[in-house]
């Protein structure tokens, strides 16, 4: 008899197996070398399908010297581009041709390769799945026994296990020996092997450096070089069923399911039990003849057949949430969410109307809700989430409602802030106590327990501003005498020192780590500005800092690259603001006469938001302002006699630098 194998029955061990049972006794066995490149080619890139093939040939090396099969390696080497387009079918088709060309039976456990043969007129073995029945133990079962639900094997390391339950566990040393290389790969090899073969295995994942497969309940996790530093086998199983029922507020929990929370959030730490508490959920929704679905990455809860599993569709998890959406279930259990595509997905699915319940990693439900206001908008969250289940050592610990009004949080409570805003809260529905709030303050979302923050925020207290020196009024051209007039001319405001020379600004010290980010922030922002610099922190993660006004964009720099900058150095975001809105600041010019303009003459006056010029001879006229010869700009005087620019707007800042470099500034009507 003649045998080609395919790839697939050369990974999943069962030639050899067969053999040494007695079936295929002096057969010839063709290997053709296309199997052998494209087992290199996983091997090389570090895939354990690789190294399980090629174990599988050594071994049928080892029965042809032993006289019980012939074994023979014919057919071409295929080219790189046919390796690469393995997938396609590329491989397959060659090997299906060496079995045609020597009249061979074609062996295979993949369905679609046997159908393809059969096509193509091929006598065909196909392998189908066993039965558990005809499996032996496997080399890890060694180190269970009925209390170990976790072992961790590494090349140079004595073998662990973690023995108890979730909520009482230990981690001990099942033997002195430490593990190595050579055993290792021998039982990664295996535990692929019976992954692909069990009727409930399957390679959940395998990537360069990793596999992840599943027989049965355990999870079988095998990293190598060089993502580790060593090979290492990590075979998680449950110990014991967990009924429902035997969870602390349980009945709160089917309470809050009857009502019919449509988001819900399993929030834990790695290894808390959030998976068993959502298997256990499942369990009992499909009891109450609801349609669940899972949404699971590896997929490794134990849910009975009627609730349908689900992985990320052709690597997407994006791509399964369009798809579960066509199939219209009742609830979906979106186990894992680790990255911000998947909380996307589990927001996505549940605004268009169905009930999700997630995991989430997250060491309490505060953090959880700072994840989640990252990622959606504020106002969305309530209707996102309406539950947040915490879990700790493998039982429930708290259950928050999740809802929105308005009022003052209470961390700006402590500030003096009574701004009524929008509030969504986190409140225990065992004990109606409010655990946290979110809200907007300084155009960001603050997450705060709802005690308010665990000191006042510092205030920044300016001193008094030193009064203008004047100097003496020059002598008059005229021999009319000068003018008496409570106001410097404006020769003499441009002679005296000016008002806003170095004003020096106290900072309380109630929290010395703000006081240090303030003087480091302080000296960052040095490099774009040479006046004066008052930085105010707001919370831990975010602070304001005053300038200059005419330096504010070079502080902030082309696309925020300057000041993106500084916050990545100083680890705290920086909302930059012109120095004139500091509170308790004193403007930068007061009351400055302007150039005389033939007959009639107008004051500059600056305040807080915005720059005023006063000229009372062209109330209700429209006028263009010049500096020398050169136009500025064109507007109209109201009926009081000003012109109002915004402070911080371009035209007021070239007026205030055109004043301070001696520039001649005029006003002329428009004819």
């Amino acid at each position: 008899m003649i045998l080609v194998p395919d790839t697939s029955v050369v990974i999943d061990g069962r030639v050899t197996a067969l053999i040494e049972k007695g079936e295929y006794r002096d057969a010839t066995i063709i290997i053709p070398e296309a199997v052998f490149a494209e087992l290199e080619a996983q091997a090389n890139q570090g895939r354990e399908i690789g190294f399980s093939g090629l174990a599988e040939l050594q071994k049928l090396c080892v029965l042809a010297k032993q006289g019980r099969i012939t074994l023979q390696y014919v057919g071409e080497r295929p080219r790189l581009e046919q390796v690469k387009l393995a997938g396609g079918g590329e491989i397959d088709s060659m090997i299906r041709a060496v079995a045609i060309e020597h009249g061979a039976t074609f062996l295979t456990s993949d369905y679609v390769q046997a159908e393809v043969a059969r096509a193509k007129g091929l006598d065909v073995i196909y392998l189908k799945s066993e039965t558990t029945d005809n499996f032996a133990p496997l080399q890890i079962d060694e180190f269970f026994d009925e209390n170990t639900f976790a072992v961790y094997l590494k090349e140079r390391v004595a073998p662990c296990a973690r023995k108890g339950t979730i909520k009482e566990s230990r981690l001990v040393q099942i033997r002195e020996a430490p593990a190595t290389e050579y055993e290792l790969r021998a039982i990664a090899q295996e535990c692929l092997e019976r992954a692909k073969r069990h009727p409930d295995g399957f390679v959940e994942v395998e990537m360069p450096g990793v596999t992840v497969s599943q027989i049965g309940s355990m999870r079988i996790t095998t990293t190598r070089p060089p993502f580790s530093d060593g090979i290492e086998v990590t075979v998680v199983r449950p110990t014991r069923e967990v009924s429902f029922e035997s969870y602390n507020f349980a009945a709160a929990l089917k309470d809050r399911l009857k009502e019919g929370a449509g988001g819900m959030l399993i929030v834990g730490t790695p290894g808390s039990g959030k998976s068993t508490l959502e298997q256990n959920i499942a369990i009992y929704l499909g009891s109450q003849n609801f349609i669940v679905k899972t949404i699971e990455s590896p997929r490794d809860l134990m849910v009975p057949d009627n609730i349908t599993q689900y992985t990320a569709l052709d690597g997407s998890i994006a791509a399964t949430g369009e798809v579960l959406t066509l199939l219209r279930p009742d609830y979906v259990i979106f186990d894992e969410m680790r990255r911000s595509e998947e909380l996307s997905v589990f927001a996505d699915l549940r605004l268009s109307g169905i009930k999700v319940i997630g995991g989430l990693h997250a060491k309490s439900a505060l953090d959880a809700m700072i994840r989640l206001a990252s990622l959606v908008d504020l106002n969305l969250i309530p209707q996102i989430v309406a539950t947040m289940v915490f879990v700790k050592t493998g039982d429930i610990s708290e259950i928050y409602n999740v809802s929105s009004g308005f009022g003052v949080p209470k961390a700006l409570e402590q500030i003096g802030d009574p701004q009524i805003r929008p509030i969504v809260r986190l409140t225990n529905i065992i004990t109606q106590e409010t655990a946290a709030e979110a809200f907007r303050y300084e155009g960001e979302v603050m997450v705060t327990p709802a005690a308010g923050l665990p000191k006042a925020t510092p205030v920044v207290v300016p001193k008094s501003a030193p009064a203008p020196v004047s100097a003496p009024a020059p002598a008059p051209k005229a021999p009319a005498p000068a003018p008496v007039t409570s106001e410097p001319t404006a020769q003499e405001e441009r002679s005296a020192p000016p008002v806003h020379s170095m004003p020096t600004y106290e900072v309380t010290d109630d929290n010395p780590a703000w006081v240090v980010l303030e003087k480091e922030i302080q000296n960052e922002i040095r490099r774009f500005t040479e006046g004066d610099i008052v930085v105010r922190m707001i919370t831990d993660t975010k602070a304001a800092v005053y300038i200059e006004d005419a330096d504010v964009p070079a502080a902030i720099g082309k696309a925020g690259k300057n000041i993106a900058a500084v916050v990545s150095k100083v680890g705290v975001g920086i909302d930059v603001r012109p120095l004139s809105d500091l509170p308790g600041r004193e403007v930068l010019i007061n009351d400055v006469p302007a150039p005389v303009s033939g007959s009639a003459g107008f004051k500059i006056k600056s305040e807080k938001k915005q720059l005023s010029i006063i000229c009372p001879d062209y109330a209700g006229k429209i006028v263009d302002l010049f500096s020398g010869k050169e136009y500025l700009f064109t507007a109209t005087v109201d009926d009081y006699g000003e012109i109002h620019l915004a402070r911080n707007s371009s035209i007021a800042m070239e007026m205030i630098r055109r004043y301070g470099a001696d520039e001649e500034l005029k006003i002329r009507p428009v004819d």
